[in-house]
């Protein structure tokens, strides 16, 4: 694990509840993994293994009531999961998955080739977009960030 200090020794931070924390390390916090609810296992690991084409990194069952299903996005350090007995929110109910690509068209026009029912690039001041959703609904934004200049 990687820490690094939040204040130089010898000085300190105030945090908002008055105390300081000198010479304390912030632990570095990194998502890799997020469970995405769905309600059929095999169609959902057919559609993000077969159709978009990601690595399923795990495919096991561990019990009768419990299986685990790992699918990485390509160029990304962050999985997804789904499975039975792994999460309790709704099928579908995940509304907050973003991922960042160096072309929106050319995301879109992967999609699409895929037989995705992908949404055209939209052009927003904070990037271009394109958007799907899983079979079950759980949605997707596809970004390609603005140029900095």
């Amino acid at each position: 694990m990687t820490a690094r200090r939040v204040s130089a020794p010898g000085h300190s931070v105030t945090g908002s509840d008055g105390t300081s924390n000198e010479g304390a390390v912030m632990v570095d916090y990194r998502i890799e993994l997020v469970m995405v609810p769905v309600a059929d296992v095999d169609r959902s690991r057919a559609f993000y293994g077969d159709t978009l084409g990601w690595p399923v990194d795990h495919d096991v069952r561990v019990d009768e009531h419990l299986r685990f299903v790992q699918v990485t996005p390509p160029g990304s350090a962050c999985s997804i999961s789904f499975g039975e007995g792994i999460s309790e929110m709704a099928p579908g109910s995940l509304r907050a998955l973003q991922v960042v690509v160096a072309s929106a068209d050319d995301a879109y026009a992967d999609l699409v080739a895929r037989g995705v029912d992908a949404t055209p690039v939209q052009d927003l001041d904070w990037g271009r977009f394109t958007y799907f959703a899983d079979p079950d609904g759980n949605s997707w934004a596809v970004q390609e960030l603005p140029r900095r200049g």
